[in-house]
């Protein structure tokens, strides 16, 4: 593994991808971007070095372990090849049997990442689903079907275009260059039938537990815990957090939590601000005592 990460193509690809982390475009690192350019025979040079290697020690110690970080779920198997900052490129397979075992999707994920693929071996069929327009509980789907080969090449924004497999002849190998844009960004799941929000998921395991921890603390009475709630939900993050922190505040602390809410109604520039300021006008109808909350002063 020592000398082939020490081979020229692969040193070279791995300091790219350094600076494809941090931010720089693909198209300024020439030998990361033929890895993914169509009738460039660079990517099966690449991978086919790799490949080479790990069959040949492998099949010299037939229990020996792969080097690389690898994960198989019995439909995909993924071999990290090089991950820096933010990037990871990684070599797929999927098994089609596996994937004709499995029921026809039926939602597909949304995420804040950036995705190059290259197909290397086999084919499929796949359905591109693009969102044209967000709502507040659904969103406005395009679909259409189109055909994977050997040598096609794809990007695609995962915040507004999923890609879901239907058949795989066989197995097909890619290659998968992704790059993640906004971590504290969810991830969104939708039905592809009528566009329903079935999921929503924050972006980073951080902000995951931080939601659960906000949750629990709402769950357990913990009215003490409310002062902290409010100052996270008026800080700057991810915006799941925000609003499970100050829900849960409402809950513990009614007069705490309104006058958080109505912070982050009355600033412009906050994502936050639409949908706090309806639920502040909700409230306010039910409860229009409410309209007299101010801050405690201490």
């Amino acid at each position: 593994m020592d000398g082939w990460r020490a081979t020229p193509p692969v040193a070279a690809a791995t300091a790219e991808l350094e600076r494809f982390g941090q931010g720089r475009a693909l198209d300024e690192l020439p030998l990361l971007s033929a890895l993914f350019a169509a009738d460039d025979p660079s990517a099966q040079q690449f991978t086919s070095a790799l490949v080479n290697v790990l069959v040949a020690e492998l099949g010299a110690d037939p229990l020996g372990q792969v080097p690389m970080r690898h994960f198989s779920d019995g439909l995909l198997a993924s071999l990290v090849l090089a991950r820096r900052g933010s990037a990871v490129l990684a070599l797929q397979a999927i098994d089609g049997a596996a994937l004709a075992r499995r029921p026809e999707p039926l939602s597909a994920s949304f995420a804040a990442t950036e995705t190059w693929e290259h197909v290397l071996a086999g084919s499929a069929t796949v359905e591109r689903v693009r969102i044209e327009q967000v709502l507040p509980d659904r969103a406005v789907l395009q679909r259409d079907c189109r055909q994977l080969s050997a040598g096609t090449t794809g990007h695609r924004y995962c915040a507004e275009e999923a890609q879901v497999l239907h058949q795989v002849p066989g197995t097909m190998v890619v290659l998968k260059l992704q790059r993640t844009l906004d971590p504290s960004a969810p991830t969104r799941e939708y039905r592809m039938s009528d566009g329903v929000l079935l999921h929503q998921a924050a972006g980073s395991p951080r902000e995951s537990r931080l939601e659960l921890t906000a949750a629990l603390l709402g769950r357990m009475g913990r009215r003490d815990a409310a002062p902290l709630l409010a100052a996270m939900a008026e800080e700057q993050g991810g915006v799941g957090l925000r609003w499970q922190a100050l829900r849960e505040c409402l809950g513990l602390d009614t007069a705490l939590g309104f006058a958080a809410l109505r912070t982050v109604a009355q600033r412009g520039d906050d994502p936050l601000a639409a949908p706090a300021g309806a639920l502040l006008a909700q409230l306010l109808e039910q409860y229009p005592e409410l309209a007299g909350v101010a801050r405690c002063p201490a």
